[in-house]
């Protein structure tokens, strides 16, 4: 069509399609800003909310203590194990000491070294006592270690059950949500997408045919990127269904727009040839023969032959004659290209005609 527009207007229209598409990028944008709050609608929720308190606060508390306990046991265990090494030390120290003592008493063989004997004898067994209490210091803080790290591990497995049912829980309520927020999502878009079907079908040829497209840019825009992407899947059935519902309702809006075309040019082609042209947009008409199809039933017609005057598909006139220089020229043109003659102030009559009726009486000119 755009072969038969003057250049200016051909302009003016790519400005006006550039309008569009500006109108619908700042559409874009605020619908986008506005769907993006949407979900603030929403509280968040946590798993405390779900959770039973009068069960989970306890055991928390006594895995608490537990961390406590058992952080504090384990310094003390650390304490107890070096007190172990110095008594070990010292027994050891003394034992040896002993050994060689005992060894020295057997060389010298006297007898005023006894007493001696006995007392380091009992010397040992007082780092020996101490060995011992420090080894029971010690297991006795790797018993409360031990204790502490059981009841937290208790605890935490009783905990573990209310925080997994509280877990099942939330996904529940964020499975809620989610449908909420959808719904809004769909109260959002669906008056959008109505609002643009009913632009499409009755104002996309008014003079402000630039915002109407840009406004069903929009509504496209918000159905498959706003809404179509956070369709709830359930295994894929609420998709598959939504789709199937779509791809129906417009085949079938296809299917009736087809059957509405072609009864529509069943009846144009019942009519007069000079009536059907006359129902026919210049713009058009131009914008159908450049594409070298017949204007009245877009059918193929072979433009190029100077044979073919009329269409031989549904009859309508492709091209007539000058009524004042007998050049053949399209039916549809308003002026004639030869002469300049307005197609309006003369009769059209083939120069057949003109010699069969007398009226041409020199030579007849080239068609």
């Amino acid at each position: 069509m755009s072969k038969s527009l003057r250049l200016s207007e051909k302009w003016f229209r790519r400005g006006l399609w550039l309008v569009s598409v500006v109108f619908a990028g700042f559409l874009i944008g605020l619908g986008s800003t506005l769907v993006g709050d949407l979900p603030q609608v929403e509280r968040v929720r946590q798993m405390d909310d779900f959770i039973d308190h009068a069960a989970a606060d306890p055991l928390r508390a006594t895995v608490k203590a537990s961390e406590l306990a058992e952080q504090k046991s384990s310094q003390e265990l650390e304490q107890a194990e070096l007190q172990l090494n110095v008594a070990q030390q010292a027994s050891r120290n003394a034992r040896e000491t002993l050994g060689n003592w005992i060894a020295t008493r057997r060389a010298t063989a006297l007898p005023d070294q006894d007493a001696e004997l006995i007392s380091r004898t009992k010397a040992l067994d007082v780092f020996k006592a101490a060995e011992d209490k420090a080894e029971l210091r010690l297991s006795a803080q790797r018993q409360i270690a031990l204790d502490a790290r059981q009841a937290q591990e208790r605890a935490q497995e009783q905990l573990g059950v209310l925080e997994h049912d509280a877990n099942i829980k939330l996904e529940a309520e964020y499975r809620r949500i989610e449908l909420r927020v959808f719904g809004y999502r769909l109260a959002l878009t669906l008056p959008l997408l109505a609002i643009a079907g009913w632009l499409f079908v009755k104002k996309r040829k008014g003079i402000y045919w630039p915002f109407v497209w840009g406004f069903i840019y929009f509504a496209l825009f918000a159905f498959f990127v706003e809404l179509v992407p956070y369709l709830p899947s359930y295994g894929g059935y609420v998709r598959y269904i939504v789709g199937i519902v779509i791809t129906v309702l417009v085949g079938r809006y296809a299917i009736i727009g087809l059957n509405r075309y072609l009864a529509k040019q069943k009846l144009a082609e019942q009519q007069p040839d000079q009536v059907r042209r006359e129902e026919l947009s210049y713009d058009v008409a131009l914008a159908r023969l450049a594409k070298s199809v017949c204007p009245g039933c877009e059918r193929p017609v072979d433009l190029k032959s100077t044979d073919i005057d009329f269409c031989p598909h549904c009859g309508i006139g492709l091209y007539d004659h000058c009524g004042r220089c007998t050049a053949r020229k399209s039916a549809f043109s308003k002026f004639c290209h030869a002469c300049g003659t307005s197609a309006a102030a003369s009769t059209v009559i083939p120069p057949a005609d003109q010699i069969a009726a007398g009226l041409l009486t020199g030579p007849v000119p080239a068609l």
